[in-house]
């Protein structure tokens, strides 16, 4: 397994919103995500700044490049889009981070 992690930015004023809609992810977005080998997945917010990190294990032949062909997955980066800094297909802006530290 790998272990990605990335940052991403909401807009201000909507964490409670982008929380909630977390709370009730939908069953094929979760069924999608796993059939793309991610597993172990879980964003944080930094309330002062609204970035949120993201970390998630994802298997060595993941299938994540292919996500974006996902109706279900377009369906979710639309309805969020409002909540958050998005590219022009309402994909998150979504910035990779390297790893520096592991301790296992």
């Amino acid at each position: 397994m790998e272990r990605y992690a990335f940052k991403m930015q909401l807009k201000p004023g909507v964490e409670d919103e982008y929380k909630k809609r977390h709370d009730e992810i939908w069953p094929e977005m979760i069924s999608v995500l796993k059939e793309a080998g991610v597993s172990d997945y879980s964003i944080f917010l930094d309330e002062e700044t609204g970035q949120l990190f993201a970390f998630l294990r994802r298997e060595e032949k993941h299938l994540m490049d292919a996500l974006p062909d996902k109706a279900i997955v377009r369906k979710w980066w639309d309805w969020n889009a409002p909540l958050m800094e998005v590219l022009p297909d309402n994909e998150p802006v979504s910035i990779p981070l390297k790893e520096m530290f592991h301790l296992e």
